[in-house]
Formats: C-alpha cells, sequence, structure tokens
C-alpha cells in the first residue's frame, strides 16, 4: 500500500469513529462565514489558541498506519517581537512593526522572484547522507521586530554547543552563523561564534566532495569558500566547515555550515540561518534518510504568548493529517511547491482558471509554500477576482483608506467581533483548506484598521506565506512528495 493511501485509510477510520466526517467521497460543507476577533487580536494578550482553529479543515481523505511515535525533542520556534532585542531602540509599536515587516516582505518576494528567474533556487546536486539518529525537533519562535526572518529557533553550534537564534526559511539551502573573526558583521542577540573555541570545527577542504556541491564556491589556502547572497541586498560570506549541530539533547555531528566572516543585511538578532529548502545542502537534505526527507513546523499565532514548533524525522508526520501532493519544478529544487486548483470566498468557489496556478513551460509560476514570506501573493488576475469576492461579501463593515502593500481595509475600531466571509484554499485532488479569520484580516494599526492580508505579486508566481499558514500544523513529506495540514493545531 502507498504512502498516501495508508495515511488515508487511518483517517477514514479515525473519522467513522468520531463521526467527524463522512465516508463518502464528497467533502463535508464548510461555513459560508466566521467570526473575527477584533479586540482579542488588537489587545494582543490572549495565549489560548483561538476556536477557529479547531476544525479549519473541511475535507475527506483517508488513511491507513501511524507514521510513527511521537517526536523526542522538538524546539521551540518564536515570532520576531518575542525575540530578544539586541537594540533597545527597535520600536514596539504596532504601526512600525507592521511598516518594518512590509518593507522586509516586499524585498523578500523580490528575492524568491529573482532567484527563480535566474534558475539559481536550489541546483545543488543530491541528496546528503545518512546519520542514525532519532526523530527530533526544536520549538519555533518568530522574528518581526529584529529586521532578520519572521521565525526563529534556538539551537546549540560547536561543542560545547554554544546556543544561536537561527532563521528558520524553508526556501534557503545553506545552514550559516556569524563567526569571529568578524570583518563585517551586523548585531545579533547571541555573542558571534567563535570557530578557535569549538573542539568539532574542521574547515572543508576546497577538493572535498561537499565543496563541490555549493553554487557559487571558492578557494582559499586550502579552504572552500562560500558566498550566499539576497535578493535584497543581504548577503553571508566565509569558511564552509563541518560541525556539531545540538537540538536539546540531540547532536548532529558533520553538518555542513557557513562560517560567515562578512554578513550584512536582514538578519539582524538572529546569529545565522537554518536553511530548510529542498536542495542537497539544507538542513533537510544533509540529514538525508535520517529523517526520511520529513519535517513538520507550526508558526505561531501572531498575538499570543505562545511558542510554535519545529520537529524533524517521521514522528513530525501526524496521523489524520490531510496531504496534498508536491509539485516538482527542476527550475528551483529549494522550493516547495503544492498544486492549488482554485479560491473560495463564503464557501462559493472564486471563478479563477486553474492553469493560473500552474507551473507553467518554463517553471517561473506555479504556487510556493514560503516561511519567509509573510503575505499570501498571486498574480495580479487571481488577486484581484479574489478581493473583488470577498469585498462584494463585506458590504456590511466600513472601509479604511490602503495602508502599504494592502488595498483592503476596514475600519473596525470599536468592535468586539465582525462577521467574515471564510476564505478557502482548493488543492488539486479535493482537499479544501479554509483559514481562521485571523489568518486573512488582520491589525496593521494600533488604531482597529484591519487589511485583507493578500497581494498581487506582480508576476505569475503565487506565495503561500506565513500569516496565511500561522497556527496550522504543516508537515513536509518530501521523501514521497507530500505536504500534510492538520488536523490539530499546535
Amino acid at each position: 500500500m502507498s504512502f498516501l493511501a495508508a495515511v488515508s485509510v487511518l483517517l477514514f477510520l479515525q473519522a467513522a469513529a468520531t463521526a467527524a466526517a463522512t465516508t463518502s467521497s464528497t467533502f463535508s460543507p464548510f461555513p459560508d462565514f466566521q467570526h473575527l476577533k477584533v479586540q482579542e487580536l488588537l489587545s494582543s494578550s490572549k495565549s489560548h489558541v483561538p476556536d477557529e482553529y479547531r476544525n479549519f479543515f473541511n475535507e475527506h481523505q483517508p488513511s491507513e498506519q501511524s507514521l510513527g511515535e511521537a517526536a523526542k525533542y522538538r524546539l521551540n520556534l518564536i515570532h520576531r517581537d518575542r525575540m530578544p532585542v539586541p537594540d533597545s531602540s527597535v520600536p514596539a509599536n504596532l504601526t512600525v512593526r507592521f511598516r518594518d515587516r512590509m518593507d522586509r516582505d516586499v524585498r523578500r518576494v523580490r528575492t524568491l522572484s529573482q532567484r527563480l528567474s535566474a534558475g539559481k533556487a536550489g541546483a545543488l546536486g543530491d541528496q546528503g547522507g545518512y546519520y542514525g539518529l532519532d526523530d527530533f525537533g526544536s520549538d519555533v519562535v518568530s522574528g518581526m521586530d529584529q529586521g532578520s526572518g519572521e521565525y526563529f529557533v534556538r539551537i546549540g553550534v560547536g561543542s560545547p554547543p554554544r546556543s544561536q537564534y537561527m532563521v528558520i526559511d524553508s526556501g534557503s539551502d545553506i545552514v550559516w552563523v556569524q563567526c569571529q573573526p568578524c570583518s563585517q558583521c551586523y548585531r545579533q542577540t547571541d555573542p558571534v561564534f567563535d570557530p578557535d573555541e569549538s573542539a568539532t570545527f574542521n574547515a572543508v577542504s576546497c577538493r572535498s566532495s561537499v565543496c563541490d556541491r555549493l553554487e557559487n564556491a571558492g578557494c582559499h589556502s586550502g579552504r572552500c569558500r562560500y558566498e550566499v547572497s539576497y535578493g535584497d541586498g543581504s548577503f553571508t560570506k566565509g569558511t564552509l566547515a563541518l560541525e556539531t549541530l545540538t537540538f536539546g539533547r540531540t547532536t548532529v555531528q558533520d553538518v555542513a555550515i557557513g562560517c560567515g566572516h562578512m554578513n550584512q543585511g536582514m538578519f539582524v538578532g538572529a546569529a545565522g540561518l537554518l536553511g530548510l529548502g529542498g536542495g542537497s545542502m539544507s538542513f533537510i537534505g544533509q540529514l538525508g534518510g535520517q529523517t526520511g526527507g520529513a519535517f513538520g513546523y507550526c508558526l505561531v499565532s501572531r498575538g499570543t504568548g505562545d511558542s510554535g514548533s519545529l520537529e524533524f524525522g517521521r514522528a513530525a508526520m501526524p496521523v489524520g493529517a490531510t496531504w496534498v501532493p508536491l509539485v516538482q519544478n527542476p527550475r528551483s529544487l529549494s522550493f516547495y511547491y503544492v498544486g492549488l486548483s482554485g479560491l473560495g470566498v463564503g464557501g462559493i468557489r472564486v471563478p479563477i482558471p486553474e492553469d493560473a496556478f500552474a507551473l507553467g513551460n518554463f517553471g517561473l509560476a506555479g504556487v510556493v509554500m514560503d516561511t519567509g514570506t509573510a503575505v499570501t501573493r498571486f498574480p495580479s488576475p487571481v488577486y484581484n477576482a479574489l478581493r473583488e469576492a470577498f469585498v462584494s461579501q463585506t458590504t456590511n463593515l466600513p472601509g479604511a483608506s490602503p495602508i502599504s502593500i494592502f488595498d483592503t481595509c476596514y475600519d473596525l475600531y470599536g468592535f468586539a467581533t465582525v462577521r467574515v466571509p471564510t476564505v478557502s484554499f482548493y488543492f488539486s485532488g479535493g482537499p479544501i483548506l479554509t483559514l481562521p479569520a485571523r489568518n486573512f484580516l488582520i491589525p496593521v494599526d494600533d488604531a482597529g484598521t484591519f487589511c485583507f492580508a493578500f497581494a498581487p505579486s506582480g508576476t505569475t508566481l503565487s506565495i503561500i506565506g506565513n500569516i496565511q499558514q500561522e497556527g496550522i500544523q504543516v508537515s513536509i513529506d518530501a521523501a514521497n512528495g507530500f505536504v500534510g495540514f492538520g488536523p490539530n493545531v499546535c
């Protein structure tokens, strides 16, 4: 029996036992509206999981066997607004944080588009080897106020391990940290890693097969040099090395990491970046058979005191998840593409041709899931159709002026809750993901202005951003070619 069929049968048995889903091949009906808790989002004082997350997935997809025991270790993921701030002058005002976040997001989308157009998104050879470790993981934190990525994880680097905050990035392949001696470094929360103080740091030779897997490899005094540039002008340059990384009580040896002696850009606060992309030099690619090419994450919801999570290995694959096939794009092995067939508003499918989400003959389109992009982007015709459908069903809400990249905003000052139509993703093959209201109407200032959290991409590429993924357990099974959603909140 195939992996997907096994997953499907088990979910069917669970659904039958709980009467939570039908036993036919059709999907259970989903509501055409829900309630947005305006004051809860504005106050940012609640730490509980909103009720909307309890039944966000409307589908019927079968399964047969457990995908493994619970992961032995998990890491916290935290959002940027909970990160220790190295510069106390960083403002906490929601309006300023929003503006800065949108500025970063525009740069991020430009970066992805440029990498895709250049055909350099992860063409890095075969997957890495087998390490023989147990499943492990970490909690995830979001990084909104620091000038770097959106979500952070804390891991140990070297021996003895030096704890460092690392940006997680599902669209990048290189693992790197700032290193001493630092000829050019930005400010970070923790002391800069010193390889001379690590007993396990081992610089990679220019003649090493690991060095050959780098796209922009160089050689200096017999050592492999790396250089990674990002579309927003950020970069890291330094020496490639094999080093030990520590996740909780789990130690992973001989991970190829960049030891950056020259670094600049959008990484302030974090020590570096943990690449989780699909290429061979990412952390997932290097672990290879150890994790079974699988990992899962839950991005913490904005405005809560909770941490999200990051887990590695087959134990991160939840029983009862709905599985959607990954779409392979030979042009960009780093990115995780999914098959999207349509969008829905208020329980009604928006009239958008399915080929608007197709990869295309040149691999420049398609739908990418990305942890580093905040706001979901669609090609302009798709976005316009989605926006018009949403606007037509929100005439009861007072409008507000456009802000930043958002052209559809509402003045919800004084409201405790508001009734809004649902927004749904229709995936290829049938599954329908209905988003919680807080994942598509977000506060953008302290005055009660909320905006529809989608935007045009300016290209043929679609990107499902982290705002739409928040609070939803996402599982990437790269080895078998599936991404899973839910079924439970995290």
